[in-house]
């Protein structure tokens, strides 16, 4: 794997705050990073969740990602406070299958890298390993709704940019 700049660079109020409430909903970047590692260890034999905690570092350091993060969580919190008005609020608390707003802003995410972004979330999406397995328990009483989605996203767009990276390395 290719090395890395450890030099961490200012952030925005904006990504301060898309951190911050990624936190807060009980995801850390270090639960981020195990999914990348999920994805990828198979590929990158030497693959360490240091290089994968790079990855995720990044992918957050992007403006459309700490939207993503910031309208999702937004709405999850409306939606578990039921401060949405129905017949959304119903949708949102019941993560219903037919409503796809949640993935088309995951895929947002998914996008910044490539197309090998979308085979990534689709897998991850369906394993919900991890962190995702947490975020889509509907018995906690919190609405992830669309969190787990941009979860999942931001893993998948880590995963399709340490694949990038190595690729250009070899």
């Amino acid at each position: 794997m290719p090395e890395q700049n450890n030099t961490p660079e200012p952030q925005s109020k904006v990504e301060q705050k898309a951190r911050t409430w990624l936190k807060d909903r009980g995801v850390s970047e270090d639960d981020i990073a195990e999914l990348v590692y999920y994805l990828q260890k198979q590929y990158h034999p030497e693959l360490t969740l240091e290089t994968c905690k790079h990855n995720v570092d990044r992918v957050l350091a992007k403006r459309e990602v700490q939207n993503a993060i910031l309208t999702g969580i937004q709405l999850d919190v409306l939606a578990e406070e039921g401060n949405l008005e129905e017949p959304l609020l119903s949708i949102l608390r019941k993560d219903e299958g037919l409503y796809g707003v949640d993935e088309i802003i995951a895929l947002s995410i998914v996008n910044i890298y490539g197309s090998i972004g979308f085979t990534n979330y689709g897998y991850i999406d369906k394993q919900k390993p991890g962190i995702l397995k947490y975020l889509n328990d509907k018995s906690t009483g919190e609405c992830h709704t669309f969190l787990d989605d941009i979860v999942g996203a931001i893993a998948a767009a880590a995963s399709s940019r340490l694949a990038h990276s190595a690729s250009n390395s070899e």
